[in-house]
C-alpha cells in the first residue's frame, strides 16, 4: 500500500511539474507552511503549486482531477475559519498571480488577479482619488482572491459594504475546467450569462424551483456572509452570479481574475474617538451614529486596549470616521457627530485631523486581531467565533447576551469590531488542547450559534463559514436552504474536488484542530521563555497567522522593523509566520520528521536577522530571535557548526587577542591572506573586515583615570556614579563611540566607571546559539559585575543593552543577580534623562537621518533617545526598517544579498535623500558599517554628535 502510494505521489509529481510553469513543490517545507492558516485548524497538504497565469490554473486543475487529488486555492493564508487550509493541492496565488491588470479611472474599475495584495491596488486606486472600499485590518497583505473568496468587509464597511458590493465580473475555471465569466444578469432565456450550457441550465432550474425558500429563508443585515448568497440569483436582485460566488471559499471555482469597483475617497478625513463608561453602552450608541453618514464605527473596550496613549476617558470606545471636502469641513462632522454622542451618553471625545495621529490610533485598532489572542494575565486566547454579526440595533443586548453565556461556561474573551454594522470580533480563552476543554468549545459553539440566531444574526459577519462555522449552519438556515446549498455545490462541483470539508457537508468544527499535533509536556529547552511558563511549544503557538511580518513595506512614516527578509525576498517561509509555522511542524513530527536536526527549519531560520523586531512589532509578541537561537542549540549540539560560529558567534575572544597585534592585523586584511581569512571563517567574500583600534577604549579609560588621579582630586558636587559597560563593539572596533560618551556624561555631572576586564553580554555566542558558552560567559560577568550592581548600567551598543536586559535573565532565570542587572540597564539617553534631569544638551540644530537600531526599537524603546534630541536642537525622524547587517548575519557567507536588500530598503536611501547638513545617526556599531560599507556618508552615534557639540574638552579634563 505504501509503495503504491508512492508511486502516486510521484506520478503526480511529474505531471504537475510537466504541465505547469509556475512552481511545483512536494517537499516539507513547502507542504509545512502551508499547514494552517490564521483559525485553529490544521490539514497537511500534498504539494504547493504557484501557477503563473490562468493557463496554469488549468493545467493543474487537469493534472488534479485526473488523480482524483481535491484543489486548495489560497491567498494570503490570514483567513479565521479555516478555509485556506486543505488536504490535496494548495494553489499559491501570491507569488506569480498578482498583477493589476488594468485600471479604469472614468469608469471606476481595475481588473486584477487574484493574488494582488490590496494595499497595492489601493496605492494604484489612490493617484486618481480612488480606491477599494472594503479594508480589513489585514489590508496590507490580504489577497483580492482572498477578500472575494471569503467576502471580506473592514472598518469602512458603513460606508462601502462588502466585498459583494465592489464586485463586478468574475472570470474562474470550475474543478472540471469549464471556463466561468461571472457578472449580472441573464439571457434573453432569463438564465445567468457567462456559464457553459450545463451550469447555466442548471442554475436556473435550481433558482426557478426554489423562489419561496429563496425570497424568505435569509435574513435581512448589512454583516450576512454564511453559506451561498443564493438569493442574489433572484431576478428582482438582478441574476447576479458574481454577487453570489463571492464568499464561496474556492468551493465552486477557482478565481482567475476579478474585475471590481472602486469608490472615490474623500479629500478629507477626520477620526472622532468616542468615549463610553463601557461595552454595553459603546454597543448601544453605535447604531444611532449611521444616520450622520459615518464611514466607520468601530468599537473596542478597556480590556483590550489598556490605557492606550491617544484615547479619551472611558471604558470603552467608538472610532468614528468622518469625511468632507476639506480638512475643515471633515472636522466639523466629526464635531457635530460628538456634539450628538455626547447628548445620546458619550462620556468624552477627542477628534484627530492629524493623519499621522489617525494611523497611530488605527494601529491600536488593526492590531487587535493579534492582541486579542492573549488575555491581560497571559493565557491564550483563540478564534473560532471571530465574527458574528447580528443587527446593528441589537448589538447591545446581544452583547450582553454574549458576556452571559460566555461566563456560564466558564470562558473569557475581548469583543471588538465593527459595532456600526453589529459585526463582532473576539477571540475566546477556549483550552484546545484537553478532551474536557474541547468538548466545552463544542458546546459553547452549539449554544452560541443558537443566540446569534435568536438575535437575528448570522454566524459570520465578515470572514466566512470554513470549518469554524459551517456545521452550524442548519442552526441559521434550516435544513432545507442548507441542504439546497449542497445542491449547488454539486451542480458546480461534482466531483467534490474543491475545498472539500468547507461550507458544505463540513468537518466537524472540533476537528483538525492544529494543536493535536503538539507535545502535551513541554519540551526541554534552554531560555526560560517567562510569557509562556517555560513552555517552548506555547511560545511557538503564539503566532496566530494574522501575517503582519508579510507586510511587503513598513511605510516612510513607519518605526516598525517585522519582518525584514521577508520583505527582501518575498518568501513565506522567511517570514516570523513561515519560520513559526514550521517550528510548529517540527514540534508535531510528521510532515517535519527530524525535530531540531531539520535541515527545513535551519534554512528558514538562516535568514532571519536576529533582528528582534517581531518581539515588538508582531501584535502577540512572537520573538523568533530567541527561537533562532534555541534551535541553533538543539540544531548543533554535538555537531561541527558553521565556520561563522567559530569567527563571528565568539567575536569578543578574537578581538581581545588581537588587540595588541591591531596594525598588523589591520594591514593583512587588506592582502590576499585577509581573502583567505574570511573564506575561512565563512566571511561574506564582499564584506571589508573592520578596522581594529590601535588603542581599544578600555585602555584609554585606564589611562585618563590614572591621569586624572595622580593630580588633584576630582569633586562630583552630585555625587552620582554611572558604570559604562566596555562593549565588545566600542572597545575593540569604534572607540570614539565610548570616549564621546564619558564627555557627555562628565559634562552632565556624571561620574563614570567601568567594570574590570573580561566582562562580556555574550550576545555573539547567543546569536549564534552557543547557549552553553553563552552562560559561561554571563556567569563570569555577573561574577565580575558584583560590586557594581545597583548603579546604573550605560550600555552604548544597542545589541548588547538588549541582550543584557532580555537573554540575561531568560538564560540564567535561576541566578538573582541575573535580573539585578538586567534592570539596571539603562541606554545613553535614558540615564541622562534620569540622572541629569535639568542638564542641558549643548545645541545641535541641525536634522537628523538614519534608523533607530532593530534592538532598541524591539527591546530598549527610543522615547528617551528622541526627547534627548529635540532638546539638542535635532530635527527630523529616524526610519524604522532594519539595516540589514544585523551584526554577524550581514557578514556570513551567503547573506550579503539580503543584506543589501535590507539596507536599500529604507536605510540607504533616507540618507541619499537628506540635505547635506543632516546628521547621520547610528548608535549601533553594525547599523554605521552597513552605512561606511555600501554609503558615501558615514553615522555616527548619538554620543558623538553632542561631544563634538561641547567643543574641545579642556587640557586636563573637566
Amino acid at each position: 500500500m505504501a509503495d503504491r502510494t508512492e508511486m502516486e505521489k510521484r506520478d503526480l509529481e511529474k505531471e504537475l511539474t510537466a504541465a505547469v510553469r509556475g512552481e511545483v513543490s512536494f517537499t516539507a517545507a513547502d507542504r509545512a507552511l502551508m499547514t494552517m492558516d490564521a483559525s485553529n485548524y490544521r490539514r497537511v497538504p500534498r504539494a504547493v503549486v504557484a501557477p503563473h497565469d490562468a493557463d496554469d490554473v488549468a493545467a493543474a486543475l487537469r493534472v488534479c482531477r485526473e488523480h482524483g487529488v481535491p484543489v486548495v486555492p489560497r491567498g494570503a493564508g490570514t483567513s479565521i475559519a479555516g478555509q485556506a487550509t486543505g488536504v490535496g493541492v494548495v494553489l499559491d496565488f501570491t507569488r506569480h498571480m498578482r498583477r493589476i491588470v488594468s485600471l479604469d479611472p472614468e469608469a471606476r474599475t481595475a481588473v486584477v488577479q487574484p493574488g494582488v495584495v490590496l494595499d497595492e491596488l489601493r496605492a494604484a486606486a489612490g493617484t486618481h482619488g480612488l480606491t477599494f472600499g472594503p479594508d480589513p485590518s489585514t489590508h496590507s497583505r490580504c489577497t483580492l482572491g482572498g477578500m472575494i473568496g471569503n467576502n471580506s468587509c473592514g472598518s469602512h464597511s458603513v460606508a462601502w459594504g462588502t466585498t459583494a458590493d465592489s464586485v463586478h465580473e468574475l472570470e474562474l475555471l470550475t474543478y472540471g475546467g469549464e471556463p466561468v465569466r461571472a457578472g449580472r444578469g441573464t439571457d434573453a432565456g432569463g438564465a445567468p450569462t457567462g456559464l457553459p450550457p450545463r451550469l447555466r441550465d442548471g442554475v436556473k432550474a435550481l433558482v426557478d424551483g426554489e423562489l419561496a425558500l429563496l425570497r424568505t429563508g435569509y435574513p435581512d443585515l448589512p454583516r450576512r456572509i454564511s453559506g451561498y448568497a443564493l438569493d442574489t440569483l433572484l431576478p428582482e436582485r438582478g441574476t447576479d452570479l458574481a454577487r453570489a460566488l463571492t464568499g464561496s471559499e474556492g468551493t465552486l471555482g477557482v478565481l482567475t481574475e476579478a474585475t471590481v469597483r472602486l469608490v472615490r475617497t474623500p479629500a478629507a478625513r477626520a477620526l472622532a474617538v468616542l468615549g463610553y463608561p463601557d461595552e454595553s453602552a459603546a454597543a448601544e450608541a453605535a447604531h444611532t451614529l449611521l444616520p450622520h453618514g459615518p464611514m466607520t464605527v468601530e468599537g473596542m473596550a478597556a480590556d483590550l486596549v489598556g490605557s492606550a496613549a491617544g484615547l479619551p476617558k472611558g471604558g470603552a470606545w467608538l472610532f468614528v470616521e468622518m469625511g468632507g471636502t476639506s480638512r475643515s469641513e471633515a472636522a466639523a462632522k466629526a464635531e457635530a457627530l460628538c456634539r450628538a454622542a455626547a447628548a445620546d451618553g458619550s462620556t468624552d471625545h477627542t477628534v484627530v485631523t492629524d493623519p499621522a495621529g489617525q494611523r497611530a490610533l488605527w494601529r491600536v485598532r488593526e492590531d487587535a486581531s493579534g492582541t486579542a489572542t492573549r488575555m491581560p494575565d497571559g493565557s491564550e486566547a483563540w478564534p473560532g467565533w471571530e465574527d458574528c454579526a447580528v443587527p446593528p440595533a441589537r448589538l447591545g443586548p446581544y452583547l450582553r447576551d454574549f458576556r452571559a453565556l460566555l461566563g456560564e461556561h466558564g470562558l473569557r474573551g475581548t469583543p471588538y469590531g465593527h459595532f456600526g454594522d453589529g459585526c463582532i470580533h473576539v477571540r475566546i480563552d477556549f483550552d484546545l488542547l484537553t478532551p474536557a476543554g474541547i468538548r466545552r468549545f463544542r458546546e459553547f459553539s452549539y449554544d452560541l450559534g443558537e443566540l446569534v440566531v435568536a438575535h437575528g444574526g448570522s454566524l459570520s459577519g465578515e470572514h466566512g463559514d470554513g470549518q469554524a462555522r459551517a456545521e452550524l449552519l442548519p442552526k441559521m438556515y434550516g435544513p432545507e436552504l442548507v441542504g439546497l446549498f449542497g445542491k449547488f455545490k454539486d451542480l458546480w462541483d461534482p466531483a467534490a474536488g474543491l475545498n472539500p470539508g468547507m461550507l458544505v457537508r463540513p468537518a466537524r468544527l472540533d476537528e483538525n484542530l492544529r494543536f493535536d499535533v503538539l507535545p502535551r509536556q513541554p519540551v526541554p529547552v534552554e531560555f526560560v521563555y517567562p510569557h509562556d511558563n517555560g513552555d517552548f511549544s506555547a511560545a511557538v503557538r503564539r503566532c496566530v497567522g494574522v501575517a503582519k511580518c508579510r507586510n511587503p513595506a513598513t511605510g516612510s512614516a513607519s518605526p516598525d522593523v517585522m519582518c525584514p527578509s521577508f520583505r527582501a525576498t518575498g518568501e513565506e517561509q522567511h517570514s516570523t509566520r513561515g519560520r513559526a509555522r514550521l517550528l510548529h511542524e517540527m514540534l508535531a513530527g510528521d510532515v517535519i520528521t527530524d525535530g531540531w536536526r531539520s535541515e527545513e527549519v535551519r534554512d528558514a531560520l538562516d535568514l532571519c536577522l536576529s533582528c528582534k523586531g517581531c518581539r515588538s512589532d508582531c501584535p502577540v509578541g512572537v520573538d523568533m530571535a530567541t527561537y533562532k537561537a534555541e534551535f541553533l542549540h538543539h540544531h548543533y549540539k554535538g555537531r561541527l557548526r558553521p565556520a561563522s560560529h567559530y569567527a563571528m558567534g565568539r567575536l569578543p575572544q578574537w578581538l581581545r587577542a588581537a588587540a595588541p597585534a591591531a596594525p598588523l592585523l589591520n594591514a593583512l586584511a587588506r592582502t590576499p591572506l585577509g581573502a583567505l581569512g574570511k573564506r575561512l571563517g565563512g566571511i561574506a567574500p564582499e564584506r571589508e573586515i573592520p578596522h581594529l583600534a590601535t588603542e581599544p577604549f578600555t585602555r584609554w579609560f585606564a589611562k585618563r583615570v590614572r591621569d586624572r588621579t595622580a593630580g588633584k582630586a576630582q569633586v562630583f558636587p552630585n555625587g552620582r556614579v554611572v558604570t559604562l559597560w566596555p562593549d565588545t563593539f566600542t572597545t575593540y572596533l569604534s572607540p570614539s563611540v565610548g570616549q564621546a560618551a564619558v564627555r557627555v556624561l562628565e559634562a552632565a555631572g556624571q561620574q563614570v566607571a567601568m567594570p574590570g576586564p573580561g566582562v562580556c553580554c555574550g550576545l555573539t555566542w547567543v546569536s549564534t546559539g552557543q547557549l552553553d558558552g553563552a552562560r559561561k560567559v554571563m556567569r563570569r560577568t555577573l561574577d565580575r559585575m558584583e560590586k557594581s550592581l545597583g548603579l546604573p548600567l550605560v550600555v552604548l551598543e544597542p545589541s548588547c543593552a538588549a541582550t543584557l536586559r532580555t537573554d540575561l535573565p531568560e538564560l540564567l532565570p535561576d541566578d538573582p543577580r541575573a535580573a539585578q542587572l538586567a534592570a539596571s540597564v539603562r541606554t545613553f539617553a535614558e540615564v541622562l534623562e534620569e540622572r541629569a534631569p535639568d542638564w542641558q544638551p549643548p545645541r545641535v540644530d541641525r536634522p537628523v537621518v538614519g534608523q533607530t537600531h532593530c534592538h532598541q526599537h524591539a527591546v530598549l524603546g527610543d522615547a528617551a533617545d528622541r526627547r534627548l534630541r529635540e532638546r539638542a536642537g535635532m530635527t527630523g525622524e529616524l526610519s524604522g526598517g532594519c539595516c540589514g547587517l544585523a551584526g554577524n548575519f550581514g557578514f556570513e557567507d551567503g547573506h550579503y544579498d539580503v543584506s543589501v536588500a535590507c539596507a536599500e530598503e529604507q536605510l540607504l536611501p533616507s540618507v541619499r535623500s537628506s540635505p547635506a547638513d543632516a546628521e547621520v545617526l547610528a548608535d549601533g556599531f553594525s547599523c554605521r558599517t552597513q552605512l561606511a560599507q555600501l554609503g558615501d556618508r558615514p553615522g555616527r552615534h548619538l554620543a558623538e554628535v553632542l561631544a563634538e557639540a561641547l567643543g574641545e574638552e579642556p587640557a586636563g579634563g573637566q
